[in-house]
């Protein structure tokens, strides 16, 4: 696939790194001739310098021959051009704009959006993706990724296996014994950075990351019988002050369960400002690694922090000093690729990837299959997939052995109007039937076959 990407910053790099992956032909366009160079040094891809609002400049990059183009600058305006150009002018197909501003994202506008208006045909905006992605872990404490399926019905869940697990070395087809009312379905288990498909033989074992589908009323029942038990995300700080930032808040406001929520910026008027746009979130300015800034803000108190400057080393060295000072969860961004050495020994810190969270806003239109909802796991080992049966469906009446899947994918669960199926051996699939499919980044391709 040919694919024109708008922006080298860190949403725009994101996207790349997760694209270069596949067998894409991929072209890069950004004012910044030094952002260009440093994408070329790490990756095999196309430059050009320019506006990819710029007829000129996308006639340059052979727009005509393009299956797609992801708009993903820092300006919704210039994104929205660029699609509106790629639509009229050079016939690209698929459209991919990144919108921030509030509002242009307003309900009240959506009609702005299709081939007689804006002609953009999905909106991505990865800042409040990546809020989402923090608020749905604040309220599970020790999940380190939750992941609404089936319009909320089942959920995504991973988290480390933690030392006190009473299911450690059990046998997956024994937990029945131990935890009869434990129901759950298995996707993967990562152990010591390589990840595998369980079966009834395998056991868990501590500092495992597990990957399981849960229906909403059972998670309670999964958190008890893994000993997953932890104190309410109730008091929380946030380090560094940006959109993503008065997202969450803003969210966390709204929450009767939250206590408390603070804010730690090294920016004066960053700061000021937040305050302004804020009601009951204490916005603190000053140097976020000071010792007396931290007691000031009640470190020593708070169940949860949140690390999310545009800086990386920033993000990492304040969730270890929060750490220090007994945060018990501290969650943490990660923009680049850059500290993965790094991210790998700093133990149970929950680690949000900018490149992952984003790239899960826009699978469905690089996958050939017919998808009605996917995200990207872990640091992009796999993918979980949602598939609803139609009734044009070649796969009506088939059931999971005659689909003939890749290996190492596998379909994970069934959900059938209210109900949810993980024995999925006899079952028939019918149309109306959504489908939870885990493939791994090797084997695309051939499941993209099966369900185009």
């Amino acid at each position: 696939m040919k694919i024109i990407v708008g922006g080298a910053g860190n949403v725009g790099k994101s996207i790349v790194g997760y694209l270069t992956q596949g067998n894409n032909d991929i072209i890069v366009i950004d004012t910044d001739s030094s952002k260009l160079e440093e994408l070329s040094k790490e990756f095999d891809l196309q430059t050009i310098v320019g506006s990819v609002s710029n007829p000129d400049i996308l006639e340059k990059a052979a727009a005509k021959t393009a299956d797609m183009i992801i708009a993903a600058t820092n300006v919704d305006e210039v994104n929205m051009v660029a699609c509106q150009v790629a639509y009229s002018l050079f016939n690209i197909e698929k459209r991919i704009a990144r919108i921030d501003s509030q509002g242009f994202l307003d309900p009240e506008y959506i009609t702005l959006y299709n081939e007689n208006n804006i002609p953009v045909d999905l909106i991505i905006s990865p800042d409040i993706a990546i809020a989402n992605a923090i608020i749905e872990i604040l309220k599970i404490p020790g999940t380190s990724q939750v992941l609404p399926l089936a319009g909320r019905k089942l959920f995504l869940i991973s988290f480390r296996c933690p030392e006190k697990c009473p299911l450690i070395k059990t046998p997956l087809v024994h937990l029945e014994r131990i935890a009869p009312e434990l129901d759950v379905a298995f996707v993967s288990i990562v152990r010591n950075g390589k990840h595998f498909l369980p079966t009834g033989e395998d056991e868990i074992l501590p500092e495992d990351m597990l990957y399981l589908l849960v229906s909403e009323d059972k998670i309670d029942g999964m958190i008890h019988d893994f000993g997953m038990e932890h104190n309410a995300n109730e008091k929380i700080i946030i380090f560094g002050d940006n959109d993503i930032t008065y997202y969450i808040a803003q969210s966390l406001e709204n929450n009767d369960n939250i206590l408390s929520c603070k804010v730690i910026d090294n920016d004066d008027s960053s700061a000021r400002k937040l305050a302004d746009k804020l009601n009951d979130t204490i916005v603190l300015y000053g140097e976020m690694m000071s010792d007396t800034l931290l007691t000031e803000a009640g470190i020593e108190n708070t169940d949860a922090t949140i690390a999310i400057t545009r800086r990386d080393k920033d993000n990492l060295l304040a969730s270890l000093l929060a750490k220090k000072n007994g945060v018990a969860s501290t969650i943490t961004l990660v923009n680049s690729r850059s500290y993965d050495n790094l991210i790998d020994n700093i133990g149970d810190n929950i680690i949000i990837d900018r490149s992952t969270v984003t790239i899960s806003s826009i699978l469905q239109e690089l996958r050939k299959a017919k998808i009605s909802n996917a995200y990207s796991l872990g640091r992009g080992f796999g993918e979980i997939w949602e598939i609803k049966i139609d009734e044009e469906s070649r796969n009506i009446n088939k059931n999971v052995a005659e689909l003939d899947l890749p290996s190492s994918s596998k379909i994970c669960a069934l959900v059938r109007g209210n109900e949810i199926l993980y024995d999925l051996e006899e079952i028939r699939f019918a149309a109306g039937d959504v489908l939870i499919l885990f493939v791994t980044s090797k084997y695309i391709k051939g499941a993209e076959k099966l369900f185009s």
